[in-house]
């Protein structure tokens, strides 16, 4: 059977592999299959179609538009003219995705696992591998990326204070706050 089924329905575990690769290459090595980031961290969709099947791990086209309308978390998005492909944030690469500061809404969330409270508690909220501290916009997507880390715990995070204290946020395409980091005082574990 081929990569889509008879029923016009593509292998969800197919579309599971695609993901993870390119988030893979997207985010963290993009000089492994060949492709370099563009201001913006762009890249051609014909250049990174090209440079996965030159890599062992061919993709069509239809393959790639499922993958990016699908994605539960919106990982990757194309420019206004389907052109342009990106992931839209968790890079461990030097990237500039353009974002523009926005005033937050006053209260943000963060997930982690249980394990990290204390530290949390003692030295706030940093980036550590990735380029910002990500913050939801709601408890129970905080709450679902705490799972990813063991038994969730949520923090709201005071951004109004922040922002007046002159903190600069973000928010990607696909809605995930970002900030460089969060002192202790703006933390409250709920």
């Amino acid at each position: 059977m081929s990569k889509v089924q008879e029923t016009g329905i593509m292998d969800s575990s197919r579309l599971f592999k695609i993901s993870k690769y390119l988030s893979k290459h997207l985010r963290h090595q993009p000089d492994r299959i060949g492709i370099k980031l563009a201001l913006g961290d762009w890249v051609t969709v014909d250049e990174l179609l090209s440079a996965c099947a030159k890599n062992q791990f061919p993709i069509t086209r239809q393959e790639l538009n499922e993958v990016v309308a699908t994605s539960d978390k919106k990982r990757f998005s194309f420019d206004s003219t389907g052109a342009l492909i990106r992931a839209n944030q968790e890079h461990s690469v030097e990237v500039n995705l353009q974002l523009e500061p926005v005033i937050p809404p006053d209260v943000l969330y963060h997930g982690t696992g249980h394990k990290a409270v204390e530290s949390i508690m003692h030295t706030g909220l940093s980036k550590m591998s990735r380029h910002h501290v990500h913050l939801s916009r709601d408890v129970a997507t905080a709450q679902t990326v705490g799972t990813r880390h063991g038994k969730p715990v949520v923090f709201a995070v005071n951004t109004a204070m922040m922002h007046q204290a002159g903190y600069i946020f973000y928010c990607s395409d696909n809605g995930v706050w970002l900030v460089d980091n969060v002192p202790t005082e703006y933390l409250q574990m709920i």
